[in-house]
């Protein structure tokens, strides 16, 4: 009896060290469904992926990363691993929209350039509408970034809905409203659906001022706040030219109400040009990088990127409204975001800033971008790598209208043109863990009860 006892209380001991070791179930990669987010009006096509860090912050920012041509939210995930990580010591929300079987992203029917008009980017805006009330998140922190369709996608939100986006990256993008030009408003995974042959080869000019009344156009009325924008261009990029480089820089300086003529212009690091502008209050609000010789194949660069959005720390507000306090939305609150919980964080500045509008002002959006190639970098200040450092998503320079190319190294395990590193996986240690203790204690169960059933 006392032998039986000494058995039980060992594997009980056992069974209590193995739970106190299992690792905590990790946050992971999650889909929600269109019922649960979406609206009447949206395509159904369209899905939500989201990513929610452990730690979040109090009041999260969030960040959109809408994929390139062909991709998907998993593997956009893969590929932006070095945002995502930065995401778990900062707090702040991810969310992956799909284009489910589409070619890329539409951003030139008219109900895509059209607030409130439905469609892909409509849907974007309602799943950052419903993250925003689900978690309590910062209306003033939203941002966008994306390669080649996910830069044409990216610069076709900050064009339609000023009111929800405070700023974005766009990587081998194309000026908004661009993509109207010669558009194959066609959906499906044909080369040539969602396609604008005009603006992809780099043939679509207009005058800055024409270029900034298109953009006003899709929001009529609105004299509120614009979001700032980075744009990063490969000069020899055949699938999406660099010509509309110049095009971009027309359409962001008027719409920002700035000279063409840059604040400056530098080289941060060798083969890469950058041209950057400042607002009134002496804060830059459009840059244009120029990287020598690369092709469709702009590196993307995580660190960066949280930089830009001010994102690379927990906490504080958003660096243009804290530069520009009554200048910018939200500028003159008091508070902060607050760090991530249960991780201290750096506290709030002086007011948690804004994009400026309420988000839940302005219903459905348009649908929005397209193109082809990699999800591209960013490289701030030097501090990124130029293509084929910081991991290249799409390496290849071919790929016929619409598709990407066929190889890339991408940020972590997909290119462009892969969507591996399946991020369902995330979370099975935890669950598997999980099971084995549940099962360490069923047998721990099955003894007692045998037991208490043995014969005196």
């Amino acid at each position: 009896m006392d032998q039986f006892k000494t058995h039980v209380l060992g594997l009980a001991s056992l069974s209590l060290a193995l739970l106190v070791a299992l690792p905590a179930r990790g946050a992971s990669l999650q889909k929600v469904n269109q019922s649960e987010w979406g609206a009447d009006g949206l395509p159904s096509y369209v899905n939500m992926y989201i990513y929610v860090p452990d730690k979040l912050a109090t009041k999260p920012p969030i960040v959109v990363a809408p994929h390139h041509c062909q991709g998907n939210g998993q593997g956009t995930f893969s590929e932006m691993s070095s945002l995502v990580s930065i995401a778990n010591t900062s707090g702040f929300i991810m969310i992956f929209p799909e284009a489910t079987g589409q070619n890329c992203w539409d951003a030139g029917s008219t109900r895509s350039l059209n607030h409130g008009g439905g469609g892909d980017t409509g849907a974007i805006v309602q799943m950052v509408k419903y993250t925003l009330a689900k978690y309590g998140g910062d209306a003033g922190r939203v941002y966008s970034v994306g390669g080649s369709s996910g830069g044409i996608m990216t610069e076709a939100l900050l064009g339609v809905y000023p009111d929800v986006f405070m700023a974005g990256v766009s990587l081998m993008g194309v000026p908004c409203g661009c993509w109207a030009e010669g558009y194959n408003d066609v959906t499906g995974t044909g080369s040539s659906a969602q396609w604008s042959g005009p603006c992809g080869g780099g043939n679509v000019t207009k005058t800055g001022q024409q270029w900034g009344d298109l953009v006003r156009s899709y929001y009529p009325g609105y004299t509120g706040h614009r979001p700032r924008l980075q744009h990063w261009h490969g000069t020899a990029d055949t699938i999406l030219s660099y010509k509309n480089m110049a095009e971009d820089i027309k359409e962001w300086t008027n719409v920002l109400g700035l000279s063409e003529t840059p604040s400056g212009t530098d080289t941060p690091k060798r083969g890469t040009t950058r041209q950057f502008w400042k607002s009134a209050c002496g804060y830059t609000v459009y840059e244009a990088f120029s990287m020598d010789g690369v092709g469709h194949a702009v590196p993307f660069d995580g660190p960066a990127v949280a930089a830009y959005f001010g994102l690379d720390r927990a906490g504080g507000q958003d660096p243009e409204t804290a530069a520009c306090p009554g200048a910018v939305p939200g500028g003159s609150d008091t508070g902060g975001a607050g760090g991530a919980t249960g991780a201290g964080g750096a506290g709030g500045e002086a007011g948690t800033g804004g994009a400026g509008g309420e988000v839940g002002a302005g219903g459905a959006g348009g649908e929005a971008g397209a193109g082809a190639g990699g999800a591209g970098g960013v490289t701030v200040s030097g501090s990124g790598g130029s293509a084929g450092s910081g991991g290249a998503m799409d390496t290849a320079s071919g790929g016929a209208n619409g598709q990407d190319a066929s190889a890339g190294t991408g940020d972590s395990t997909g290119g462009e043109g892969s969507s591996s590193g399946c991020s369902c996986a995330v979370g099975n240690d935890a669950r598997d863990a999980g099971a084995q203790a549940g099962f360490l204690l069923a047998a721990l169960g099955l003894l007692l009860g045998r037991q208490k059933r043995r014969p005196r």
